[in-house]
């Protein structure tokens, strides 16, 4: 008799995978990584179509951690102040970032600040892309910063300083001595939990400018001081995607270049955390020659999360924009059009799944559900091609929306995670 049973469980087994049904387990997502997702878009933050409050509300819907900020230190301080390090001088005007940063602080999602740009004054009456001509004004710049938005724990030191239309001198050196290692003292000297981003790197050199492995190098010759290494890992093609495509004989760092970012920084720095604060894919339409379509877009944000969230030392990933910028020469990688209608990404951005791995008719997938606190509830549906089936009932996710699902799948199967009301991207399963 248990003989015959054996049999008739073999044969059972062999029709379910004939039919093309699925046998699903979970297994626990990786509990050591403690990536956050957020975006930047300051100037739709301060200006955008609705009140302050429905901007926040459509950041609050996407579920971010994080949200990046930048602090000008040209617009904050255009008149010189007389005690420079005392945010409460009256040559001081707070009042953008006030409204950006005390209104996230209401809602509970995080900030990171990047402090960028020189006033006329503190860099000998040049343009605010040019370094100041002393390493104190910009230290007691960023104390003042810290003491009045003592909140906030994390901190970048300028923007793409590699690049030449960002930091002149475009020199590491310059970045380190005047800019970097000064305002690592003095945002320690406010508050010692506080964490310090610097390189903030754009992906590539060029004319003028210098690579960003260049750049790394040359922090660590001029004796940088971080706690975190900060880089943009955009493409550099519109036919690179977040895992293939890199330029391996080049001194780019991209998305698909990332362990090398991971090998130059342990080099130079030892161990320090990996803040990627900008990355995005843009849209065709409207931008013809860079542009991906919509559905490329959603698939390669949650591929690009997938991959951060994998990588050791990776602490968050920031997307830019959340709405298209309105000239078409500028940038087209909100997850909303000019006209603020959504893109495929802004429905699939809360909610990223992407193929871990694949091990002959088994799959793992990863996901998380970001709106919300705590483990969250969800359902994958799959289709071959015939209609949306359920693959299964209601699973949880770990205590911050993570998920790794293994599945086993026909051929052509595609896969959707669904929850609180929404479906993540379509991903091709096998």
């Amino acid at each position: 008799m248990r003989g015959y049973g054996r049999r008739m469980l073999r044969i059972l087994c062999a029709a379910i995978v004939a039919v093309g049904a699925f046998l699903v387990y979970s297994v626990r997502a990786d509990a050591s990584t403690g990536i956050q997702f957020g975006v930047q878009d300051d100037a739709w933050l301060l200006g955008g179509p609705g009140t302050f409050d429905e901007r926040l509300d459509k950041v609050d819907a996407l579920g971010v951690d994080l949200v990046r900020v930048n602090v000008r230190w040209d617009q904050v301080a255009a008149k010189r102040p007389a005690k420079s390090a005392d945010n409460l001088d009256p040559a001081y005007n707070w009042a953008a970032p006030d409204v950006l940063l005390n209104g996230l602080r209401t809602r509970g999602i995080g900030a990171v600040v990047t402090l960028v740009g020189a006033p006329r004054w503190a860099n000998g009456g040049r343009a605010s892309n040019w370094a100041p001509t002393s390493p104190s004004s910009f230290a007691n710049f960023a104390y003042a910063a810290a003491t009045r938005y003592s909140w906030v724990r994390r901190w970048v030191i300028w923007n793409e300083p590699n690049k030449s239309w960002q930091l002149r001198p475009t020199s590491p050196a310059t970045y380190t001595k005047v800019l970097l290692n000064p305002a690592y003292a003095s945002l320690k000297r406010a508050n010692r939990a506080n964490l310090v981003g610097g390189g903030v790197t754009a992906p590539r050199g060029g004319n003028g400018s210098v690579s960003p492995v260049d750049w790394i190098r040359g922090m660590d010759r001029a004796h940088a001081r971080l706690d975190a290494y900060g880089h943009h890992p955009y493409p550099v093609s519109r036919l690179e995607t977040p895992n293939a495509g890199g330029c391996k004989r080049c001194e780019n760092i991209t998305m698909a270049d990332l362990d090398r970012l991971l090998s130059e920084v342990k080099r130079a720095f030892g161990a320090k955390r990996i803040w990627l604060t900008e990355y995005g894919y843009q849209t065709n339409p409207p931008d013809r020659f860079f542009g991906v379509s919509q559905a490329t877009q959603a698939r390669y944000l949650s591929e690009a999360a997938l991959k951060a969230y994998r990588a050791p030392y990776v602490d968050m990933l920031i997307h830019f924009l959340v709405r298209d910028e309105a000239h078409v020469g500028r940038w087209q990688s909100g997850l909303f059009t000019i006209n603020d209608k959504p893109k495929l990404a802004a429905a699939t951005f809360p909610m990223p799944l992407a193929r871990m791995s694949l091990r002959g008719a088994t799959v793992t997938l990863w996901g998380q559900v970001r709106p919300g606190t705590g483990a969250q509830t969800y359902r994958l549906r799959y289709s071959t091609g015939h209609g949306w089936r359920w693959l299964g009932g209601n699973r949880r996710t770990n205590s911050r929306g993570f998920y790794v699902v293994k599945v086993r799948v026909p051929m052509r199967t595609t896969v959707q995670a669904f929850s609180n009301g929404a479906l993540s991207a379509a991903v091709r399963a096998r």
